[in-house]
C-alpha cells in the first residue's frame, strides 16, 4: 500500500512518538496501526476525503496519534497488560499502560472534517386545522 493511500508513513509515528517499545515496532505492524487508525477517523468523521488534493495536517495528526495508540496498545497488551520496571534498588509495577483513546482530543482535531449526509430531500406534509 502507498504512503499516499495511508495518508500517513510509518516514518512520521516513529518520529513522533515518545515510547521507544513503538519505536521499535516492526514497519509491517505500524502500517497496520495506520490502516486502522485511518477507518477511525473515516469512521468518526464519515468523510473519506476524496475531495481534497492534500490531506489536512489536523486529519494526518488524528491518525498519527491514533497509530501510535493503537501501537502502544497493542505492545502492552502482548506484554500482559502491566508493566514493572526496576532501576537500581527501586522497583514499581502499574496495572496498565494503556492508552485511553478517549483522551487523544480528536474532537478538537477532526471537529471541522465531519461530514453529515442526509437522504437528499426533505418530506413535509400538512394538514388543514
Amino acid at each position: 500500500m502507498a504512503v499516499s493511500e495511508l495518508w500517513v508513513a510509518p516514518d512520521e509515528v516513529i518520529e513522533y512518538t515518545s515510547y521507544e517499545d513503538v519505536k521499535k515496532r516492526p514497519r509491517a505492524k505500524l502500517i497496520a496501526d495506520i490502516i486502522r487508525a485511518r477507518q477511525k477517523v473515516v469512521a468518526i468523521t464519515n468523510n473519506h476525503f476524496q475531495d481534497y488534493e492534500a490531506i489536512p495536517e489536523p486529519v494526518r495528526m488524528a491518525v498519527i496519534l491514533l497509530a501510535e495508540a493503537y501501537a502502544k496498545n497493542d505492545i502492552e497488551i502482548s506484554n500482559g497488560g502491566f508493566k514493572s520496571e526496576t532501576f537500581d534498588d527501586y522497583s514499581y509495577t502499574r496495572d496498565s499502560a494503556t492508552i485511553d483513546l478517549s483522551d487523544l482530543g480528536l474532537d478538537d482535531l477532526l471537529s471541522d472534517y465531519i461530514v453529515t449526509e442526509g437522504i437528499g430531500r426533505v418530506v413535509m406534509k400538512l394538514r388543514a386545522i
